[in-house]
């Protein structure tokens, strides 16, 4: 495999530049004198903070721009050998990289590359410590996977040895990292179009662990089935948290503000070490920010510093994230995608004060849809309207014999209103007839559906 070291920058040349995770690795590559070339099928603000940087950019992904100066290839697991740059780089015999096997070789670069991994969760525990790091003057090197508003963006340069990073499990691309401290919020059912089942997701982030070495470190949710599994002798140092008092940090005298905000008590053994009180909703964010304070105390950071941190984090991107009114009902956004998350977004919604709880969903990918079919009908049903999209393709074909039809009547079989519309203006139109002041509006998935409520939003604004 071909080595990275900051010490000799060469050229590397992305296919997908555009991708949220791709233009930050090629930013921070950008940074160290690494001449960067890439390619993607349309120009985004993340790209065009690319090209400013210094990057040449292709919208059109041919041949010809696999030029022979080019000394390494990086490429997602959204491209197939098909694509006639892979292919041509494979005739002119350049090596080639996943973008899962370039991360892994820049983590080598830095003292302390800290890994977020987790079924759900990563990319707001990322953010938090984030804030948290950067509040105590450690200011690392970030690579998050969505937008976080402190660093404008996706990714930000450091100056220290220490580089936080989202890890994701999907076709175990986090096997390929070296991290010295890892953080693992919990393991579920999901990305079966890869995995076989839980228990093959559950052996992957046993071999995640296992990459630690004996001086490195794992911070690990014990409040999941598995850590035990996971754990099970390990030659370094283990920490555990949990909301259920099993671990080493552990939460009590939580309590919820008017907007889901909590408030608590941190215990470390039983004992107290700090009160904090968190700007983002819901009892999932108390176990997240655990994970954070355990992380800052192994980084010698204090409680007011941590407090600092999370006193200025507001969330990332379509996490909860408030757009605006529609009819005097406030709208909301999520990225929710899986029913452990959707579970976790609509039960904070129960805390917000609402009249009616709307959900709008947008099911992700056909092979999650369909093996977790029971699964959405039951979560979801905790709104009061469920209102369903068409099933959002991403990666896949539509060969699955599974449809938005079939969700709506496993939700209607639970007794919940659910409605299905083929097109987003059709879903757009039954909402301004329907929703009231004072109810509560949620677009939820990980494709487009947050087009429908900024649509709302902007018509009531203008």
């Amino acid at each position: 495999m071909y080595k990275i070291s900051f010490d000799k920058p060469c050229h590397l040349h992305f296919i997908g530049i555009g991708g949220i995770s791709m233009s930050g690795l090629a930013a921070i590559l950008l940074n160290e004198g690494f001449t960067v070339s890439g390619s993607d099928t349309h120009e985004t603000d993340l790209t065009n903070r690319l090209t400013a940087a210094g990057a040449k950019i292709s919208y059109t992904q041919t041949t010809e721009n696999i030029t022979d100066d080019i000394d390494v290839v990086v490429y997602t697991a959204a491209i197939h050998p098909s694509n006639p740059e892979y292919a041509a780089a494979v005739e002119k015999n350049i090596p080639l990289l996943t973008r899962a096997q370039l991360l892994g070789e820049m983590m080598k670069s830095y003292k302390i590359p800290i890994c977020v991994s987790g079924t759900h969760g990563k990319t707001t525990t990322t953010s938090m410590a984030s804030h948290v790091l950067m509040a105590a003057d450690k200011n690392p090197t970030i690579s998050v996977g969505g937008i976080l508003p402190l660093i404008k963006g996706n990714y930000h340069i450091g100056n220290t040895d220490t580089f936080l990073m989202e890890a994701c499990e999907y076709t175990n691309s986090f096997l390929d990292f070296f991290p010295k401290i890892s953080i693992i919020l919990d393991i579920d059912a999901d990305h079966l179009d890869f995995f076989k089942d839980l228990e093959d997701i559950r052996n992957s982030f046993r071999k995640f662990a296992e990459l630690l070495p004996a001086d490195g470190t794992l911070i690990i949710n014990a409040d999941d089935p598995a850590f035990k599994m996971i754990t099970k002798d390990l030659p370094c140092e283990v920490i555990t948290y949990s909301l259920s008092n099993i671990g080493n940090y552990t939460a009590d005298m939580i309590t919820y503000d008017e907007l889901g905000h909590a408030s608590f008590r941190a215990l470390y053994k039983g004992e107290p070490i700090g009160n904090f009180a968190l700007q983002v909703p819901g009892s999932h964010n108390v176990s997240n920010a655990l994970a954070v304070i355990a992380l800052a105390e192994k980084l010698g950071i204090d409680a007011d510093t941590i407090q600092k941190g999370f006193d200025s984090f507001h969330g990332t991107n379509r996490r909860f994230e408030q757009k605006g009114e529609m009819n005097g009902a406030t709208v909301i956004d999520d990225y929710a995608h899986h029913p452990t998350e959707i579970k976790a977004t609509l039960n904070t919604a129960r805390r917000v004060p609402h009249k009616t709880i709307w959900c709008v969903f947008q099911p992700h990918t056909y092979t999650r849809t369909k093996s977790l079919l029971p699964q959405f009908a039951e979560a979801l049903s905790i709104a009061d309207h469920v209102v369903l999209a068409d099933i959002y393709a991403a990666r896949e074909l539509d060969i699955y014999g599974i449809s938005s039809k079939d969700l709506q009547n496993e939700i209607i079989k639970l007794g919940t209103d659910c409605d299905y519309f083929p097109s987003f203006a059709e879903i757009e139109a039954y909402l301004r007839a329907n929703v009231k002041e004072g109810d509560l509006l949620i677009t939820m998935g990980a494709g487009n559906i947050v087009q429908v409520g900024e649509a709302l939003v902007t018509e009531t604004n203008a």
